[in-house]
């Protein structure tokens, strides 16, 4: 951390993430942190996406609950999440222009898979569910998931150049 101005932003942004999902978190498949956690990662970095990403994680359990296995998955995700956007950034200057947003959509709609998978995986394991139970874990989490890559795929295209065209005009950071 640089200044005052940077611990803030994070931890406005962390509660923004908290509170988008808190507001859209009755409805199934339908989510907001995944595009504004790609925005703010792709743009403000590796470093600063990570700490969003994990007080983002930690601090949802006080509104959700503290369940072992659910802090698993985000930490496990998020980090990972941010990772990949925080170099796609950097490998593209944070510049946005058509082909790269369909790349974009293409890998937040992926690792939107890959998240109900490592789901699909940690909680059974960490529960102890049989075979069969994590089968049934598995299939069930299909009504979610069709819903999740959709939302992900129209909010990433609609939002994303917004978002970043709103973290260019902010200007909060000259270094990455």
């Amino acid at each position: 951390m640089r200044t005052a101005k940077e611990i803030a932003f994070i931890s406005v942004f962390t509660a923004l993430l908290i509170g988008g999902q808190f507001v859209l978190s009755g409805i199934s498949g339908i989510e907001i942190v995944t595009v504004l956690l790609l925005s703010f990662s792709y743009y403000f970095g590796i470093r600063r996406g990570l700490l969003v990403a994990n007080a983002f994680s930690l601090l949802r359990c006080f509104i959700f609950g503290f369940f072992v296995n659910v802090i698993i998955l985000y930490l496990v995700y998020y980090n990972l999440f941010v990772v990949v956007f925080g170099i796609l950034g950097a490998k593209f200057k944070k510049e946005l222009n058509m082909k790269l947003l369909v790349l974009i959509v293409i890998i937040a709609s992926l690792l939107t898979v890959i998240f109900t998978v490592l789901d699909d995986i940690i909680t059974p394991l960490y529960y102890g569910f049989s075979i069969d139970t994590m089968k049934t874990y598995a299939i069930a989490s299909l009504a979610a998931v069709v819903p999740q890559v959709i939302c992900t795929v129209l909010t990433v295209i609609l939002l994303l150049p917004i978002l970043i065209r709103i973290f260019r005009q902010l200007a909060f950071f000259k270094e990455n």
